[in-house]
């Protein structure tokens, strides 16, 4: 914290000082072309320094020498010294060295920067922002091509790039492994979905067949009968006896389901392996929509809950004629 504090005070002093040491070269420079004519040489930027026209943007490449001198003023008293990319100091004054190389105070002005330059190429780098710390790592080497700290920089970004190219690939990989277990899951439910429709429509084959295996042998008595009495010779048959009036007993009413689409596998669960059943009491209304669900009994507990009721409130019958209150037994089997 203590160095944090430090480093954003010198952020906000540094442009005060550069200021200060720029004004006093500057009357230095007046008073010495008041009194001598001669000039000072200063050390004119290394002759092998890489030409890195892409560094500093046309727009200041453009302007002026006193555009530049006023430009670069203002960018130090609003504190942007090396960014945004086309309006800082670093670049106002890099324009400056290339039109007028032999001023000592555009030097010394650049010196002054550059360690503020490399605090940020570094934090760039650490937060991931690679295209801004290649930026800044340009304008190092574009005002000192010998910096010490250049390689290092250099050899962080290119790490730091590869490490969130290997974190890209294995975020990628986690998502195309997710969409393939996404991909089985589906594949799974439709061959469960198709397999319930098949049990469905084989339930109803086979109730069909008894009904018809009870009314075939009952009708074949009743004509029987019809038969033996035509045959007989009396003159005229005894009435038959009254039969009793059936109980009122209400009809079973029978559920034929039209669309019970299958409840979805929880990922977790599957994953882990876990296998289990869930009993769930459900009310199909005239219209053969799901009226009411519960859970009578989840084995495990809280597993399969979610994923069974949001399939039975899909569930459609066809229509009946009062509600029907049913339960079904929805089993979940992980294959392991």
């Amino acid at each position: 914290m203590l160095d944090l504090t430090q480093g954003r005070m010198a952020r906000w002093i540094a442009p005060v000082i550069l200021l200060t040491g720029l004004a006093a070269c500057s009357k230095q420079q007046d008073k010495a072309a008041t009194t001598a004519p001669a000039t000072v040489a200063t050390p004119a930027p290394p002759a092998t320094a890489p030409m890195l026209p892409s560094v500093i943007s046309p727009q200041v490449q453009s302007m002026a020498v006193d555009q530049l001198r006023k430009s670069a003023t203002k960018a130090l008293q609003d504190n942007r010294m090396y960014a945004p990319a086309g309006d800082n100091a670093v670049e106002y004054y890099l324009a400056l060295r290339e039109k007028q190389p032999q001023e000592a105070t555009v030097t010394s002005a650049l010196t002054d920067l550059l360690p503020y330059t490399l605090i940020a190429a570094e934090q760039g780098i650490s937060r991931e922002e690679f295209p801004e710390a290649q930026r800044l790592i340009a304008l190092i080497e574009k005002v000192d091509p010998t910096a010490p700290a250049l390689p290092r920089l250099k050899s962080g970004l290119q790490a730091g790039m590869k490490t969130a190219a290997r974190r890209s690939e294995h975020d990628a990989e986690q998502a195309r492994r997710q969409a393939e277990d996404q991909s089985r899951q589906a594949a799974e439910q439709k061959r469960l979905a198709e397999q319930q429709t098949r049990q469905a429509a084989v339930a109803q084959q086979i109730a069909a067949q008894r009904e018809a295996a009870h009314t075939q042998p009952a009708d074949a008595e009743h004509q029987a009968t019809a038969r033996r009495q035509a045959e007989m010779p009396a003159p005229a048959p005894a009435p038959a006896p009254a039969r009793p009036a059936p109980d009122a007993a209400p009809l079973a009413q029978s559920l034929h389901p039209i669309s019970t689409p299958a409840p979805r596998y929880p990922v977790e669960a599957l994953r882990a392996g876990i296998s289990g059943e869930v009993l769930v009491e459900l009310t199909v209304g005239t219209d053969g929509s799901i009226t009411a669900m519960r859970v009578l009994r989840a084995k495990p507990p809280r597993v399969f809950d979610r994923e069974v009721l949001n399939a039975i409130k899909r569930w459609r019958f066809e229509p009946v004629p009062a509600p029907v209150t049913t339960r079904r037994t929805l089993s979940f089997n992980s294959g392991n």
